[in-house]
């Protein structure tokens, strides 16, 4: 009966308490107090109770991996170093979720309460088993499964030793630890399914400050790392893992040197993979600066490329570039291998993405100087790395091209240029064009022509597009007025070969201005006839040309200059305030018959620049406008001088000449002043068809921009 009131007794204390387990001092293993433990359940609201304004609960916190451990430990300003237990250990404590809040002490029973529930009425008992039986089973059964390479198993048997039969005096030895792990380190952690088990184990170890071999340590963290999200391996293991067993074999005996370069590098290059690019480079420079490795050249271009893909984290690429330097490469000479010209790569498109065109073209010219690279350069195996090198590579020259045009600085423009080709690069179009209008703006014919010729080269190659006829005549015009008649013959070649054209309107004006220079007027008629027979017709250009033929020094021919304005309007080709004064010019040889024809000219233009103003000018001023300029008031100045000599040697009369031949000189000098504003009612005007107009003009402001004038004295005299 006492027997069946102590179970009373004790059924009713576990209904009232919810007890779970009692402990009687009769049992040596059982403490003179007991205890009641809550269930699972009662512990998750004894937490939501002391804990109601925790933002996490203690399910949450248990889920979260090694670096989300770490980055709410930093959010809370809680230190984010040790293991996963130490970090899990600081957040349950920082909100308050510990488990020890839900056990409960149990009514304590009273002394005579005791001695009847233990009277046994004369019996006695003598416990004479092994303490130590069930913690000796337990080990026994962890190796005897470690041995055979059962590592699930045996790891379950080491968790129950560790929970159920571990004490302070009596820990789980090492070689239990030990025979674990090696069991889940094989066959690279069983396909890295063990690497959860090898990570508990390892800070279980760090905790106990077991020694833990190197060789252990670091198959264990490359092993966990594979090629799939995160640096997993088919959803095992990965980088959460890896970080957790580094952190525990450095917080373990002697841990600091136990790690080798080769598992920080897959480490590494792990992250720059996943994406983390600063913890990335914070690894790295752990590695270079703290424990003096000098990792492989691969580890340094997996994070260079890794920043350089990214837009946030570009300049980054310069920290890498820093650290491989610092671990004693030399940027001259890494272009020799694979992973060097990666790493320069990714400094290329960095400095791409960072407008820092220097950067970028010192990182080409220090591959170009690598040695064991033939039959190829460093450069152009660095820009044909990948289609982002490329591009990037691309688009440094350009922009690098177009800055030193900028600057006038056509060397450096055609230095660059140059290396284009050889490093593999194909300039576009526009490039050619900006460096050719460099060297002719400068009057660099031959540098000019050699450029050109090579442009021609690459397009029969099928390496770039041919060049257009308007490059051509840039250039032909550039030797022109370099005097380089044999360059001209020459390119003008090459443009007949190349194009299988004789050219357009302004290669024929080319050709115009070349006559007109030794004042061939005969030529430059021949050749407006040879541009009517090609179906090109002549523009204010060719005509204006053909008259400046006419006011060369020493063969002046009023007469004819005279006679092709009229012959241009015949064409429907209006003469502009270029076209007048370099016809005026003509007139300018000291005879009265030249003085004469200059005053006709002089009544056209002010007709034509009444009429502009009464109607409006449409289109580009230097090809339509007829407006006097300071120019032809110097011009009318000297015709009026010109008509005083005449007057003075007796072939004119005075009187007659000042109020004929002198009013429409006279006009034209004081035009601002004497414009007939009532006849400019009377005026009627013509409507005009303005298609394609815009692509005249075009055309018409690239002829005045590239070609030079004809005579040296003044360059208002016939523009072309």
């Amino acid at each position: 009966m006492r027997l069946s009131n102590a179970w009373v007794l004790v059924l009713a204390a576990a209904s009232g308490s919810s007890v779970c387990s009692f402990q009687l001092a009769a049992n040596p293993r059982i403490g003179s107090t007991m205890k009641v433990s809550a269930t699972i359940n009662e512990v998750d609201e004894a937490i939501a109770s002391t804990n109601g304004s925790s933002s996490m609960s203690y399910a949450d916190v248990n889920k979260l991996a090694f670096r989300a451990l770490q980055r709410e430990c930093k959010s809370l300003g809680l230190s984010a170093m040790g293991t996963t237990a130490a970090l899990r250990g600081r957040l349950l404590e920082h909100f308050g979720l510990s488990r020890e809040q839900a056990v409960a002490d149990a009514p304590k029973a009273t002394a005579a309460e005791i001695e009847e529930l233990c009277a046994t009425e004369g019996v006695t008992f003598c416990d004479e088993s092994d303490p130590d039986f069930d913690f000796k089973t337990v080990l026994s059964d962890v190796m005897q499964k470690s041995s055979r390479g059962h590592w699930k198993s045996a790891t379950r048997k080491l968790k129950t030793l560790h929970k159920k039969y571990s004490s302070p005096d009596r820990p789980v030895p090492r070689e239990a630890y030990l025979a674990v792990l090696e069991a889940c380190a094989a066959n690279r952690l069983n396909g890295a399914r063990a690497s959860e088990p090898a990570r508990k184990i390892l800070e279980d170890m760090a905790t106990f400050e077991y020694e833990i071999p190197a060789e252990l340590a670091n198959i264990c963290v490359v092993s966990s790392l594979g090629d799939g999200v995160s640096g997993t391996h088919d959803d095992c293991g990965g980088i959460d893992s890896a970080l957790a067993m580094v952190a525990a074999v450095e917080s373990s005996p002697d841990g600091a040197t136990m790690l080798t370069d080769a598992s920080y590098g897959r480490l590494v290059s792990a992250l720059a993979k996943d994406g983390a690019v600063e913890e990335a480079i914070l690894v790295l420079r752990s590695m270079v600066v703290e424990k003096a490795f000098t990792p492989p050249l691969s580890t340094f271009a997996d994070v260079a490329k890794a920043a350089a893909q990214s837009d946030d984290h570009a300049e980054d690429v310069l920290q890498v570039l820093t650290y491989a330097k610092a671990a004693g490469y030399e940027l001259d000479n890494i272009a020799a291998v694979e992973a060097g010209r990666g790493l320069l790569a990714s400094g290329v498109i960095a400095a791409e993405k960072m407008d820092n065109l220097a950067l970028g073209l010192r990182l080409l010219t220090a591959a170009a100087k690598a040695e064991g690279c033939a039959p190829d350069s460093g450069d152009d195996l660095v820009a044909s790395s990948s289609s982002s090198a490329q591009r990037a590579c691309t688009l440094i020259h350009k922009r690098a091209i177009g800055k030193a045009c900028d600057d006038n600085n056509w060397k450096l423009a055609v230095k660059l240029l140059e290396l284009m080709p050889k490093r593999g690069l194909s300039p576009a179009t526009s490039v050619w064009r900006r460096v050719l209008a460099t060297c002719c703006k400068n009057e660099r014919s031959r540098k000019a022509t050699a450029i050109l010729l090579d442009w021609v080269t690459l397009a029969a190659e099928g390496k770039a597009n041919k060049p257009p006829v308007s490059v051509f005549n840039t250039v032909v015009n550039t030797c022109e007025v370099c005097g380089e008649e044999e360059l001209t013959v020459k390119v003008l070649e090459v443009m007949r070969d190349t194009l299988d054209t004789e050219g357009n309107i302004i290669t024929f004006n080319i050709a115009l201005k070349r006559l007109a220079k030794t004042g061939n007027v005969v030529g430059c008629e021949g050749i407006l006839i040879g541009m009517l027979n090609e179906g090109l017709e002549p523009n204010v250009v060719s005509y204006t040309t053909t008259i400046g033929a006419c006011a060369k020094d020493g063969m002046k021919n009023p007469v004819a200059a005279s006679l092709w304005l009229d012959r241009m309007r015949t064409r429907n080709v209006q003469p502009n305030f270029h076209t007048y004064n370099t016809a005026l010019a003509a007139c300018l040889d000291g005879k009265l018959e030249s003085t004469f024809i200059g005053s006709k000219i002089a009544t056209e233009m002010m007709e034509d620049a009444e009429k502009e103003i009464a109607c409006g000018l449409k289109g580009s001023i230097n090809f339509k406008s007829a407006l006097p300029d300071a120019y032809t008031k110097v011009l009318g100045r000297k015709l009026m001088k010109q008509l005083r000599e005449n007057w003075r040697s007796g072939e004119v009369d005075m009187a007659l000449a000042k109020t004929t031949t002198r009013v429409p000189l006279l006009k034209l000098v004081d035009f601002d002043k004497t414009v007939d504003a009532a006849n400019l009612v009377n005026i009627q005007c013509e409507i005009e068809d303005d298609e394609d107009e815009k692509d005249e003009r075009s055309e018409q402001d690239y002829e005045f921009e590239l070609l030079k004038d004809i005579h040296n004295d003044d360059h208002r005299t016939a523009m072309v």
